[in-house]
């Protein structure tokens, strides 16, 4: 008929529905016959499982809000009524809780894979700033949704970190006010952080399509760095890598299967089981893990507006990081020097986290400040000066040769030299 689709399945139902609405050819082109490097470790997994576990949190979130109660009076009984009475209420939340976890786990070590093998780089600048913007969303999600079961740490935590935005000087106060609703966090704050909590979610789907599409178009990085350059470095991206993703997806369900059933209170606070009380702060008010290497930044300045300005810029720096970062070569395998700066920057990470959970004093206020520094320095200072002073080792000529044996990995003698990535 003319006008319609040509489409190419043979089942009926499905030809009828693509040649009016071409949606399974479309698949089909960006999820079955989509051409991927030929070289992908289990690293490029992380993307997938993001996906699964926003899906997961989507899911186990509307049944949550069915149930739950936004208001001061009642969100606390609501949230136990969940655990004790609603059918089958106690895995929706602790999967809720602990996938939340589990997603900031994932979505990090997702980062840190692109900041390993140069995935921020020309031609993926947008593709990077999407994520990082991903990142912020979820954030503010996830520091919402904590503030829900208006448990101790939750009224304190949400106060604590709400009053950071007075030091913004002239708005500052007035800021607060609006984000809470009122002079104190109380019911109206509860209220629009529920609605919030709830709207987020689908922002972050259509950024993570954004994010998608970007992929799409400028094609994956590679554990190389190198473009593809001919048919044969790549394969479609079905059987082989939904065969691969399917295999992370199970360990991933392991994981969080061992935490909800035999440790699901592993990543909370024992004051969020105390009703939320105006008038006894809790003797230490600490932010959920995934939280801690920011607040750390925050607490080693000694400034109120210093410490809050290097904590929102210590996201803003991944913003620009691809012109930053001014080496032509993507991989850390053929970066020597910048290999090793890496899993400083790694470390550094992983002590702003232990220095968060610990009171600032003593050795853990030196520890703080030392990693702070290095981290910035890592993006503003080393990075731009490393990529001019660095020697790459040489590329191999194509992804084919080293996956099929035909060159030698970094700096073999059948790659050639160093060329712009």
């Amino acid at each position: 008929m003319v006008g319609l689709h040509k489409s190419e399945f043979k089942n009926p139902v499905i030809n009828w529905i693509d040649t009016r609405m071409p949606v399974f050819t479309m698949m089909q082109k960006e999820y079955g016959s989509f051409p991927t490097p030929k070289n992908f470790n289990y690293f490029w997994n992380f993307g997938a499982l993001a996906m699964v576990n926003l899906v997961l949190m989507i899911v186990t979130g509307v049944f949550l809000a069915m149930n739950y109660t936004p208001n001061s009076m009642l969100a606390f009984d609501s949230v136990e009524r969940i655990m004790r009475d609603v059918n089958w209420g106690w895995l929706i939340r602790y999967a809720h809780m602990n996938g939340a976890s589990m997603f900031f786990i994932v979505v990090y070590v997702h980062i840190f894979r692109g900041l390993y093998y140069g995935s921020y780089k020309a031609p993926r600048e947008l593709l990077w700033m999407l994520g990082v913007v991903i990142l912020l969303l979820m954030m503010a999600t996830a520091f919402m949704g904590y503030v829900l079961p208006w448990g101790q740490m939750s009224y304190w935590g949400a106060t604590v970190i709400t009053n950071l935005f007075s030091a913004i000087p002239l708005v500052g106060k007035a800021i607060v006010t609006w984000l809470w609703g009122g002079f104190a966090v109380d019911n109206p704050t509860l209220n629009r952080f529920f609605s919030l909590h709830y709207l987020l979610p689908f922002v972050i789907v259509g950024v993570v399509f954004l994010h998608v599409v970007a992929l799409h178009i400028t094609g994956s990085n590679n554990p190389l760095g190198i473009e593809v350059k001919t048919p044969q470095d790549t394969i479609p991206f079905h059987p082989y890598y939904t065969i691969k993703d399917s295999v992370g997806i199970c360990v991933f369900f392991i994981v969080l299967a061992l935490l909800v059933f035999f440790a699901p209170n592993f990543f909370a606070s024992p004051d969020n089981y105390i009703p939320a009380n105006p008038l006894q702060t809790p003797a230490e008010i600490v932010p959920e893990w995934y939280f801690l290497p920011f607040y750390a930044i925050l607490r080693s300045v000694p400034n109120k507006l210093g410490g809050v300005m290097m904590m929102f810029g210590s996201i803003a720096v991944l913003f620009v990081l691809p012109w930053l970062d001014t080496s032509p070569v993507r991989s850390a395998r053929f970066r020597p020097i910048y290999r090793q700066l890496f899993w400083l920057l790694v470390i550094s990470v992983f002590a702003l986290g232990a220095v968060g959970a610990h009171r600032p004093q003593g050795i853990w206020v030196v520890i703080g400040r030392l990693a702070t520094l290095y981290y910035f320095l890592h993006f503003l200072v080393i990075l731009p000066i490393l990529g001019k002073l660095e020697r790459p080792l040489p590329l191999p000529e194509s992804i084919s040769r080293p996956v099929l044996g035909g060159g030698r990995m970094p700096g073999g003698a059948t790659a050639k030299p160093m060329e712009k990535a």
